[in-house]
This record gives structure tokens, C-alpha cells and sequence, in this order.
């Protein structure tokens, strides 16, 4: 009876829970949203500027291979600026801790947005490429810290669903930039007993004992380490995969130029303001949707499921941009495929991953395991944007074929080797993949594993 009543207890969000969770998504996320879709529709009038930029300078306009050159390096500086901010992950986390990290972060919104503010009148499109650069740096620390911290943060019934929340305030900033661009503490049983809103929080405790045992007997493990450990070989390919099948499966390429693959698809100019809007509400709901079913599907489901819908997409899509021409009704089902797309994306490639991270790690490899997965993650970002404009022109309807092949192969992955990890443990999800990497529970080079309690089957 008093199991059952615990039980229902941790089912419960607590207010400083839900506000810690809010302010960190909101603070952090939302900028990473709204500076991907950003650009997207102001595009021409920015091209524009830049033209004009060049002139005043040299007296002559730029020609087209320059100017599209130079956009795409502008788009592109925000992924780049996102890997340098992965980069900073480890060090920041480890000198201010999670919560002074994204505090410290604010740094790097501030100023970019002053220096954005300034290239009109300094008449220097040079700022906007800086700025670009320093906001993905923002993004880039944030898309990995606020996952680490909320994942810490949330008792093990909720940590999918407060895991995906960063993922909603990334695709609510995409939301907002499309419709702007519009032409018309966990150190101590007090804290957590305030975090849950119950007194008995015991046993929570002890598992956080546990994870900080493992800690002090691994002590900080580092990026280059992080590669050399057996124990944790197959949770870093899982990442790594993961996170360059997220991005190299084409979903920015969607947010960077979705104007330019609606008009492409036949949807009249007046009009793909208001579809390109309309697919960032889209976004938005599926990613709702996700936070409640992520923890009744589990996490493998919902990756495999997202994946296949995308890959469908990319194929259907290929055909209908190809058919355009001579099927009158092709360009609806165009957009139809777009949508599918965003659904299927948001359902899961787009959330999961970074939830995985906190999951699959413990607190000795976990910034590390961010800092590689971040990397990774905006790589890949920075590779798409900067490719997608000559795919596009070199294959034209093609170009999602690409795409659909990485769908493909990243759906194989998971179906493999990607375990479900709904509600374990973080050791328990440890000790599954201690059986994947064929190592011994305790480790003689003092893994992460060594000295580690068994885990209770009470809890």
C-alpha cells in the first residue's frame, strides 16, 4: 500500500518542477528555434541588402554564384557557431555547473543581437554573418546543457516527457520566426523533496548516490577517453548516429528554405508565407503531442515510427516535385509530403536524441557524450546548410533522395541496436548496454561502472 501510494506520488509535476522546466526550455530553446527559421522568409529583402551592400562598396552588383555563396555561408554560420558551442559544453558545465552554464550562455545572445541591431545602419552584412555565428554558439550550448540539465532534473516516471519539452520551445521559436516573418539545484534531499512535492525521496536519493559513487570512481571522463572506453562503445555510435541521422535526414533543409521548396512544388508566391507558417503549427502540435506519448510508446518506437513517415516523405515527394509538370494536382501532394515529413520528424528524430543522451550516460561521460553528440548534431546542421542550395540546383527533384537514403539507414540502426530505455534507471539502461559492449560489471581500468551498487528491485 504504501508502494502504490508512492507510486502515484511520483506521477505528480510539481510547480518549481514545471517553472524550472519552463524557464530553462524557454530561456534557452526558444532562441534556438527562432534563429533556425529566422532567415528563412526575410531571405530576398537580406539577399537584397547584401546586393545593395556590395554596390555601395564597389559600384557594381554582386553576380548569382557570389550572392548565393555568401546567403549560404549566412545561413550556414549558425550551425557552425552551434558545433563551436558543443565544443564549450564540457569545459562550462564542468566550471559553472548546469545552471551557470546556460546563465553564462546569455552571453552569447545578448551580443549577437546587438551587433544584428547595428548591420543596417553600419551597412555591413559582415554583422550579420558574426551574429549568426555567436547566436549558434548560444543555440549550440543550449541545445546540449538544457536537455543534461531537465534529464537530471526529472524523477524517472516524467523524464521523457520534461525531455522533450526543450524540443517544443525549439519548434515554438520556429514558429514564432515564421510568423514574425510574415510580409502582411538537485545537491540534497530538501531540493528534490521540493522538485517532487513529496517527503519520501529516499531511494531517489540513494540512485543519485549511486551515479555520483560512479562518478568519483571514473572521475571527469573526457572526449578523447570517452572514444577509447569499450563500456561505453555503443552508446557513442548510438549518438553519433542518432544525431547525424537527425540532421543529414534533411529537416533543416526544410526550415532553411522552405519558401524556395514550396515554390518549387508550385505553390503560388503570394501564398507560401502562410503554408511555411502553417507547417511551423504543425511542428508545434506534433511536438506536444510528443511530450504526452513519449512515455506510453517509449522512446524506440517513436524513433523508428518518426523515422519511416520521414523516409516515406522523402520518397513521395521525389516523385511528386518530378511529376509537377504534368500532374495538375502534384504540387498539393508536395506539400502534403513536406507536412508528413514535419510530423514524422517531430514525432521523433527531432526530440529523442538529446533525451538519449542523459539517458545512456552516466554524470562522469554525460557532458562529454553532449559535447560529441552536439558536435555531431551541428556538423551535420552546418553540412546541410550550406549544401542543400547546389544539391538542389545540381539533382533539382531529386534532391530529397539523398535524404531518404540517410532516413533509411538510420531506421536499420535503431531497429538493431537501440534499446528501449522507458522508465529504467539510469543504471539499469547503464547495464544493458554493459552487456552490448561484452564488458564485466566492474572494470579493472575504473570505468564507470566500477564500485557501482546493484541496483534494487524494490525500486
Amino acid at each position: 500500500m504504501e508502494q502504490q501510494d508512492q507510486s502515484m506520488k511520483e506521477g505528480r509535476l510539481t510547480l518549481v518542477l514545471a517553472l524550472a522546466t519552463l524557464i530553462a526550455a524557454f530561456g534557452s530553446s526558444f532562441q534556438y528555434g527562432y534563429n533556425v527559421a529566422a532567415v528563412n522568409s526575410p531571405a530576398l529583402l537580406m539577399q537584397q541588402f547584401y546586393n545593395e551592400t556590395y554596390y555601395g562598396r564597389t559600384g557594381e552588383f554582386m553576380e548569382d554564384f557570389p550572392l548565393t555563396l555568401l546567403w549560404s555561408v549566412t545561413v550556414s554560420m549558425f550551425p557552425f557557431g552551434g558545433f563551436i558551442g558543443s565544443l564549450l559544453v564540457g569545459p562550462l558545465v564542468n566550471k559553472f555547473g548546469r545552471k551557470g552554464a546556460l546563465l553564462f550562455n546569455n552571453i552569447f545572445s545578448i551580443v549577437p543581437a546587438i551587433l544584428m541591431g547595428c548591420s543596417k545602419v553600419a551597412k555591413s552584412f559582415e554583422l550579420i554573418i558574426i551574429s549568426r555565428l555567436l547566436v549558434g554558439i548560444c543555440a549550440g550550448l543550449s541545445s546540449n546543457v538544457v536537455p543534461m540539465y531537465l534529464g537530471e532534473l526529472a524523477p524517472k516516471n516524467l523524464r521523457g516527457a520534461l525531455g522533450v519539452v526543450p524540443q517544443l520551445f525549439i519548434t515554438v521559436g520556429i514558429l514564432v520566426a515564421q510568423i514574425f516573418g510574415l510580409r502582411n539545484l538537485l545537491a540534497n534531499a530538501d531540493a528534490l523533496q521540493t522538485l517532487r512535492g513529496w517527503d519520501s525521496v529516499d531511494w531517489e536519493v540513494a540512485e543519485i548516490r549511486k551515479e555520483d559513487e560512479a562518478e568519483k570512481a571514473a572521475g571527469f571522463i573526457s572526449v578523447l577517453k570517452l572514444f577509447r572506453m569499450r563500456s561505453l562503445r555503443w552508446q557513442l555510435l548510438s549518438i553519433i548516429v542518432l544525431m547525424a541521422g537527425q540532421q543529414l535526414s534533411g529537416v533543416n533543409a526544410i526550415y532553411y528554405y522552405a519558401d524556395q521548396i514550396y515554390l518549387s512544388a508550385g505553390v503560388q508566391e503570394d501564398h507560401v508565407q502562410y503554408v511555411t507558417a502553417g507547417t511551423g503549427a504543425v511542428n508545434v502540435v506534433m511536438t506536444i503531442c510528443a511530450v504526452f506519448v513519449v512515455e506510453l510508446l517509449g522512446r524506440r518506437l517513436l524513433l523508428l515510427l518518426g523515422f519511416c513517415i520521414c523516409l516515406t516523405a522523402c520518397c513521395v515527394l521525389t516523385a511528386a516535385l518530378a511529376l509537377q509538370d504534368t500532374v495538375s494536382w502534384m504540387p498539393y501532394i508536395s506539400i502534403v509530403c513536406v507536412i508528413s515529413y514535419v510530423i514524422g520528424h517531430a514525432l521523433g528524430p527531432s526530440p529523442i536524441p538529446a533525451l538519449l543522451i542523459t539517458e545512456i550516460f552516466l554524470q562522469s561521460s554525460r557532458p562529454s557524450a553532449f559535447m560529441v553528440g552536439g558536435s555531431v548534431h551541428w556538423l551535420s546542421n552546418f553540412a546541410v546548410g550550406l549544401i542543400f542550395p547546389f544539391i538542389q540546383e545540381g539533382l533539382g527533384p531529386y534532391s530529397f533522395i539523398v535524404f531518404a537514403v540517410i532516413c533509411l539507414l538510420t531506421t536499420i540502426y535503431i531497429f538493431l541496436i537501440v534499446p528501449e530505455t522507458k522508465a529504467k534507471t539510469f543504471i539499469e539502461i547503464n547495464q544493458i548496454f554493459t552487456k552490448m559492449n561484452k564488458v564485466s560489471e566492474v572494470h579493472p581500468e575504473k570505468e564507470e561502472l566500477k564500485e557501482l551498487p546493484p541496483v534494487s528491485s524494490e525500486q
